[in-house]
């Protein structure tokens, strides 16, 4: 047996917090700004640029990010969302709160990614959205589901919670679909602690979504019902919530993006080492890809025999490997079983989820590290 990595449990996902990270925060909370401030615009300049130039609304959470989009999209009660399984619940969770049917859509088997002809085969002329998750941090075909959503009438948003900073064909991601939201959460490539955004190419989606997530109040004198009240006056025409992310987390995500393309040279250099280690193996599988993409992994999500993987789970577990599994499909949990969704519905994200494990993937897993992973890996499986 291997020696443990250490008496601590090395995580899979893990911050990557630096003095400068921390010098930003502190100039945030010695201003006279703690929320809404100067920091707020500053940073969702800078989340624009990494999207292509797409207009960016943070938010407080990756969850909060899905919520108002889908409002801004428009879904109301007996609208239906096509969305992949194989996601954090968030995903279809939100979309259902904002009144939407879910109709889950099988994934490719090679990348864990919301299969398109899937898609196409679940839309029906209920559907308002589309929902693809870049899964791992492997960015899908935006431009593909964007026209599939558009040719029937509905809306395309990428879930990128896991791939800010990616590119497929050289295009940032953010910049194709009617909406991306990110998530900032402290496993994922660059946090603001808890935090997310909205990013959208129209201006009126944008203005949506930017009224939903700041109650909904209105200020513009062209546009208020009353403009005469006086000049304190602001107005809610529709009901809405507070999602705005504070100034100080701001700070920690504008210093945090500086160090997002090497974020990504790091996440990338683990991933090739243990694709050379477990590609020969014939009882791993390794993750997929796609030709054009420059993914910022978020994890690597290896596939081992299914009828083992929970040993191997809890081996690795053991050695202070702390390894997790991406994800439960979403329809899987009760809430939704609860709702007449059966097992079965999806065979291919079912079979994904059996054999998963995810292992550890942070720019600060050192190389020692990683060998000792790669090691632990093999001997378990090989036992």
């Amino acid at each position: 047996m291997k020696r443990k990595v250490s008496e601590n449990v090395l995580p899979y996902g893990r911050q990557s917090i630096a003095d400068e990270d921390i010098e930003s925060v502190v100039e945030a909370l010695r201003s006279d700004w703690l929320t809404t401030g100067p920091k707020v615009d500053e940073f969702e300049r800078a989340i624009s640029e990494v999207a292509g130039g797409s207009q960016a609304v943070a938010v407080t959470s990756g969850t909060a990010a899905l919520h108002v989009a889908y409002v801004a999209a428009g879904i109301k009660p007996g609208d239906e969302v096509v969305t992949t399984p194989m996601t954090f619940v968030a995903t279809a969770s939100t979309a259902a709160i904002a009144g939407a049917k879910i109709v889950f859509a099988d994934v490719e088997e090679s990348t864990g990614n919301l299969s398109l002809e899937a898609a196409r085969a679940a839309v029906t002329d209920r559907t308002k959205v589309i929902t693809a998750v870049d899964y791992a941090g492997l960015p899908v075909d935006a431009v593909a589901f964007r026209d599939l959503a558009h040719e029937n009438g509905a809306l395309f948003i990428e879930d990128a919670a896991h791939s800010v900073g990616s590119l497929l064909n050289g295009v940032p991601v953010g910049k194709e679909a009617d909406f991306t939201t990110f998530s900032f959460f402290p496993t994922k490539n660059m946090t603001t602690a808890e935090g997310g955004a909205v990013v959208t190419p129209s201006d009126e989606l944008a203005l949506r979504a930017r009224r939903f997530k700041g109650q909904g109040l209105i200020r513009e004198q062209s546009e208020l019902r009353y403009p005469d009240e006086g000049p304190w006056h602001q107005e809610v025409h529709d009901f809405s919530l507070n999602y705005r992310l504070p100034d100080v987390l701001c700070a920690l995500g504008i210093s945090q993006i500086t160090r997002l393309g090497e974020f990504r040279t790091r996440r990338q250099w683990i991933h090739d080492q243990y694709n050379a280690a477990f590609g020969p193996h014939e009882a791993l599988k390794i993750p997929g890809t796609t030709p054009g993409a420059e993914p910022a992994w978020h994890l690597y999500p290896l596939r081992v025999e299914a009828a083992r993987r929970r040993q191997i789970f809890e081996e690795l577990r053991a050695r202070g490997i702390g390894v997790q599994v991406n994800y439960i499909p979403a329809y899987w949990h009760p809430v939704f079983e609860d709702l007449g969704y059966q097992r079965g519905m999806c065979p291919v994200a079912e079979q994904y989820y059996r054999e998963e494990i995810s292992l550890p993937l942070f720019p600060g897993l050192k190389d020692d590290q990683v060998e000792m992973v790669i090691e632990n890996v093999l001997d378990v499986v090989g036992s």
